[in-house]
């Protein structure tokens, strides 16, 4: 996965994991998000939170772990 790769998306009504990610906007492959909208079917985030995006990424703020992941990443590719 390279950074063109990522996208972000937001929680769902569906809730398949419990807790704090259910606030935040979510690093996702633009790919697996395609493929939910189409298919409804759950797709898991750079932090490892399953959710079927449906929602407006920019009325949450981004996931703190998504976004380190995400630098982190953007980090070593720059290697």
């Amino acid at each position: 996965m390279n950074t063109t790769d990522i996208s972000q998306e937001t929680k769902s009504e569906t809730l398949l994991d419990e807790g704090d990610h259910d606030r935040f906007s979510h690093y996702a492959r633009k790919a697996d998000i395609v493929k939910s909208a189409v298919t409804g079917k759950p797709i898991v985030a750079l932090c490892g939170k399953v959710w079927v995006p449906d929602r407006n990424p920019d009325r949450f703020p981004l996931c703190p772990k998504c976004k380190d992941l995400y630098e982190q990443k953007k980090a070593n590719e720059n290697r």
